[in-house]
C-alpha cells in the first residue's frame, strides 16, 4: 500500500463544447469548405475555430460531436411498492407481482 492513488476527480469541470469559453475547433482544406462548416455552426449559434490547411487532412470530429449529441433519456416510471399491480390482480404490487 506504498502507492498513492492519483486522484479521478481534479474538482474542474469540464465546459461544454461549442461554448466561448471551449470553441470548437475544426480543420478544412479549403475556404469553400471553411464556408459551409461556418454556416453549420453559425445555424446552431456554436462558438467555433476553423482552420483553413490544405495540407493537413480534413478533421471535423468536433463538429460531429455536437451535431450527434446523446439525447436524454427517460426513465421508465416504475410501479410503487404500495400501489396496484401493473397486473390487473387488483392487489398491491409487493402482495402479487414484486414478490
Amino acid at each position: 500500500m506504498g502507492e498513492k492513488m492519483g486522484k479521478i476527480f481534479d474538482g474542474k469541470k469540464k465546459l461544454k463544447l461549442g461554448t466561448e469559453k471551449n470553441p470548437a475547433i475544426v480543420n478544412v482544406k479549403t475556404k469553400e469548405r471553411m464556408k459551409e462548416v461556418a454556416k453549420i455552426f453559425e445555424k446552431n449559434d456554436w462558438k467555433y475555430t476553423i482552420e483553413v490547411d490544405r495540407d493537413k487532412p480534413e478533421d471535423i470530429t468536433e463538429l460531429e460531436i455536437l451535431l450527434n449529441w446523446p439525447k436524454p433519456k427517460e426513465a421508465e416510471k416504475k410501479v410503487g411498492r404500495n400501489e396496484p399491480c401493473s397486473c390487473g390482480s387488483g392487489k398491491k404490487y409487493k402482495k402479487c407481482c414484486g414478490k
